[in-house]
């Protein structure tokens, strides 16, 4: 049999037997050691999780992450049909062993550093935000507050994290469809139980809106990617310090890092559209140039209308209309750039923008951020 016919032998058989090879139903051994070992790994930082249904749901995921990272060489050359697997030299096969091999190594990384990330945000958040008084688990509706600036926080971060969790589970080797469809909901699955610390918090409570703009980022990243295998429009963030912490740093922020979290006066959420993506092969639209739509808000130091407009305030929306920078796209050999600039690309770059707001007002902004 010559070369090429091996070859395409190969390529056959490994989008048949080896790419389905990270499901439930292929989990060995190895799945268990790799539980074991995150178990010990873990176990410091999972004491620190006060509520214990974060502990749950914390586990849950990680568990289903680990159940489809088994490795499962012996499996897949079990279910070649005897007459190819007679035919193939000694090469192929080992080759088929060690594409197996690197991609459960790879997964089992993933969801090991995803682990320990999710731990120390989670064990973040309980030391330094709820570490008040618990009261039993309740519901809050807070859609009116804030002109629902948190909602597109959420569902910002929940499109971020599922977008990388897809690019992450691509990396390690999972099929196309299965790193969509469980990448895609890793966004979800990561912000949903912060809705359980809210909810046993006096002074807050679970939010179903919060759930709902979780799913509508995740379904967002699922959305694009089952239609384009891309993301062509880009929610991102931007922020500016403002005047308005220093009224309430209670609740806006005291230091850097709490104003960046909680001021949403210097909160701002575009989306940012790949409009060379839409047009015609060979079009000249620069892939990295991008027009962004953006929301935000001021006047917003108390979470109601009414506590704001007794302190004279009179919180109001802001549109705005910009443009962005791609960094994904810009070209470059460097491997640290790209990593870089993906990382990056989850903000909003500082551009001239045209803004009308809630007053009926019209500004240009030069340089906004």
């Amino acid at each position: 049999m010559g070369t090429t016919s091996y070859l395409a032998g190969y390529t056959r058989l490994h989008a048949r037997y080896i790419c389905p090879c990270l499901t439930p139903a292929n989990t060995s051994k190895n799945a268990g050691v790799s539980l074991q070992f995150f178990a010990y790994v873990t176990t410091p930082i999972m004491r620190q999780l006060v509520p214990l249904t974060t502990k749950l749901a914390f586990l849950f995921f990680l568990c289903l992450i680990l159940s489809s990272a088994a490795p499962c060489q012996a499996q897949n050359q079990a279910q070649f049909p005897q007459s190819i697997a007679e035919t193939l030299p000694d090469f192929v096969h080992k080759s088929f062993a060690d594409s197996a091999a690197h991609t459960a190594r790879r997964v089992r990384l993933l969801a090991v550093g995803s682990a320990l990330s999710y731990g120390i945000i989670y064990t973040g958040l309980t030391q330094s935000w709820y570490t008040g008084e618990k009261v039993p688990l309740h519901w809050f509706n807070d859609w009116p507050e804030w002109k629902q600036l948190d909602k597109a926080g959420h569902c910002w971060g929940a499109f971020q994290e599922s977008r990388a969790a897809v690019d992450m589970l691509r990396w390690a080797g999972l099929p196309q469809k299965k790193a969509i469809w469980y990448g895609s909901f890793v966004g979800f699955a990561v912000q949903s139980p912060i809705e359980l610390l809210d909810g046993r918090d006096p002074a807050y409570g679970a939010s179903a809106t919060d759930l709902a703009a979780n799913f509508l980022g995740s379904a967002g990243v699922l959305a694009q990617q089952l239609a384009w295998q891309d993301i062509r429009l880009m929610p991102k963030v931007s922020f500016h310090l403002t005047g308005y912490a220093q009224r309430r740093p209670n609740a806006l922020g005291s230091n850097l890092p709490e104003r960046l979290l909680k001021d949403y006066n210097g909160q701002t959420y575009w989306l940012c559209t790949d409009v060379g993506a839409f047009l015609r092969p060979g079009n000249r639209w620069p892939r990295w140039l991008q027009p962004a739509l953006g929301y935000g808000g001021e006047d917003l130091v108390y979470n109601d209308d009414g506590t704001n407009a007794a302190n004279g305030l009179r919180p109001y929306r802001q549109f705005y209309l910009s443009l962005d920078v791609d960094l994904r796209r810009i070209p470059t050999r460097s491997v640290l750039l790209k990593r870089v600039f993906y990382a990056l690309s989850i903000f909003h770059l500082p551009a001239p923008a045209l803004e009308l707001n809630g007053r009926g007002e019209w500004n240009f902004h030069a340089f906004y951020q």
